[in-house]
C-alpha cells in the first residue's frame, strides 16, 4: 500500500518547464489553415492597393490638404506607410485576435484541453506556451504587411526616400528605421486586443466568441474615442492613441503621444493577461 508521500512524488525525468515546447506549439499553429488564411490576406493586400491606385491614378493633388494617402506612389517606403495606416485601424486587429483568441477556446473545442494537462502540462506553461506563440504569430503578421508592401511598392514606384505630406522628406536608412519603430508601435498598441482575446479565450469554449468578443470590444473603443463630449477621459481609452505612431514619420519625431499610448496599452494588456492566468488557475476544465 503506497503512502500519500509515495503517491505526490514527482516522477523520474519530469520537469514541468520542459512539458509543451514552445517549437512544438509553434509548429501546430503554423500548420493551421486560419494562419495560412491570414498571411495570404496580409500578403495581398500590397497587390490590392496597387492596383487601386493603378486604376484610380495618381492619388496626389484630389484635396487642398496633403496627406499620408496623397504620397503613397512617391516610393517604395511611402507606399509602406499608406498599407501600415490604412490597416492599423482594423486590418490588423484582426489577426491579433485571431491568433490570441483561438489559443485556449479552440482546444476546448476540440475536447483535447483537459488531456493536454493531464500530460501533465502545468496550466501556467500551457497558457504561457499559448500566449508567447500567439504574440510571436501577431508580430509576424504585422512584420510581413510593410515587407511585403516595400517590395511592391519598390517594384511599382522606385526606391527613394519617405515623403513627408507637410513638406520634407527622410532619406532611405532613416524611413527604414522609422517604419521599424511604427511596427513596433502598432504591436505594442494591439496588446490591449491581444489580452482581451485571450483572456476571453479562457472563459468559453467557443473560439469564434473569443475573437469576436475582443474584435467587438476594439471597436467599442475606437467609437467611444469618437465621442468628443467625453473629453479627456478619451486618454484613457487605447484607441485614442492608435494612430500616435504618425508622430514617427516627421522630419523631427514627437515620441510623447507613443509614450502614453505605450503606457496605457500595456498597463490594460498586464491587467488582462493576468485575469486570464488566474482564472484559467482556478478553472474546472471539463472540454
Amino acid at each position: 500500500m503506497t503512502t500519500l508521500a509515495e503517491r505526490n512524488e514527482t516522477a523520474s525525468g519530469y520537469e514541468p518547464g520542459r512539458t509543451l515546447p514552445l517549437r512544438v506549439e509553434l509548429i501546430r499553429q503554423l500548420k493551421r489553415r486560419r494562419t495560412l488564411v491570414m498571411g495570404a490576406i496580409l500578403a495581398l493586400l500590397p497587390f490590392v492597393l496597387l492596383i487601386a491606385f493603378a486604376i484610380g491614378g495618381d492619388p496626389s493633388g484630389r484635396n487642398d490638404t496633403v496627406t499620408l494617402m496623397d504620397t503613397a506612389t512617391s516610393s517604395g517606403a511611402n507606399f509602406a506607410a499608406v498599407n501600415l495606416f490604412v490597416s492599423a485601424g482594423f486590418l490588423l486587429v484582426i489577426p491579433v485576435a485571431l491568433f490570441c483568441g483561438d489559443t485556449v477556446a479552440s482546444e476546448a473545442s476540440w475536447s483535447s484541453l483537459r488531456y493536454l494537462l493531464a500530460a501533465p502540462v502545468p496550466r501556467a506553461r500551457l497558457l504561457w506556451s499559448k500566449l508567447v506563440v500567439a504574440l510571436g504569430l501577431s508580430l509576424a503578421a504585422m512584420i510581413l504587411l510593410p515587407v511585403v508592401a516595400l517590395a511592391v511598392g519598390t517594384a511599382a514606384y522606385g526606391w527613394g526616400p519617405l515623403q513627408i505630406p507637410t513638406g520634407g522628406a527622410l532619406d532611405t536608412g532613416t524611413a527604414t528605421q522609422r517604419l521599424l519603430v511604427v511596427v513596433a508601435y502598432i504591436f505594442v498598441s494591439q496588446l490591449v486586443t491581444a489580452g482581451l482575446a485571450f483572456w476571453l479565450s479562457t472563459k468559453t469554449d467557443a473560439p469564434l466568441g473569443a475573437v469576436g468578443g475582443a474584435v467587438g470590444l476594439t471597436i467599442v473603443g475606437n467609437v467611444l474615442d469618437a465621442v468628443t463630449a467625453l473629453g479627456h477621459w478619451r486618454d484613457f481609452l487605447p484607441a485614442h492613441w492608435q494612430f500616435a505612431w504618425a508622430d514617427a514619420v516627421q522630419p523631427h519625431p514627437e515620441w510623447s503621444g507613443m509614450i502614453q499610448g505605450t503606457a496605457i496599452s500595456i498597463t490594460y494588456a498586464l491587467v488582462l493577461f493576468a485575469l486570464a492566468f488566474r482564472g484559467f488557475a482556478r478553472k474546472d476544465v471539463v472540454s
